[in-house]
């Protein structure tokens, strides 16, 4: 196709090498300015790695990847921790896991629920204005209608 006059295609250059042990894995970021994609891949990357501590249903003390948090959720006092196959109780706050890991890809979704946007399969209409989002798992959350607008243009945007 031949692309409208006063638009041209700029691209990056993508660089790849493997290397022999995931010690020696890296991302370089080379950039002019930067801009909030860069940002983006940037949070991404240190996000991957980041470890919570957390406690299993025996009280054992663990330590599970952010990255693979569906969803937290606070209930009274305490906040869980869901990932695909276990629930996980984290000795913080959701507003201070909230304030922790929002650069990271978390969104708050409710009063007492932070999504994990990576693991957002798709979200669908509920009533008065609120969004199901149905989650990596197939487990449908509810967004409430005060966050529904910031989910829902994250995941249009990504």
């Amino acid at each position: 196709m031949k692309a409208e006059k006063g638009l041209e295609e700029e691209t990056m250059r993508l660089i790849e090498h493997k290397v022999d042990t995931s010690g020696e894995e890296s991302v370089v970021l080379n950039y002019v300015e930067l801009t909030k994609d860069f940002e983006d891949v940037k949070n991404y990357v240190i996000g991957k790695g980041r470890l919570l501590t957390a406690y299993g249903k025996e009280k054992e003390m663990c330590k599970i990847r952010q990255d693979d948090v569906l969803y937290f959720e606070a209930v009274g006092e305490l906040v869980f921790a869901y990932t695909e196959k276990q629930v996980y109780e984290i000795k913080m706050r959701l507003y201070q896991v909230e304030r922790e890991l929002k650069p990271y890809n978390i969104l708050r979704a409710s009063k007492s629920l932070i999504v994990n946007i990576g693991h957002i399969r798709s979200v669908r209409p509920a009533l008065n204005g609120r969004l199901y989002a149905r989650m990596t798992n197939g487990e449908d959350v509810l967004v409430s209608r005060q966050y529904a607008k910031d989910i829902k243009s994250t995941i249009l945007a990504g």
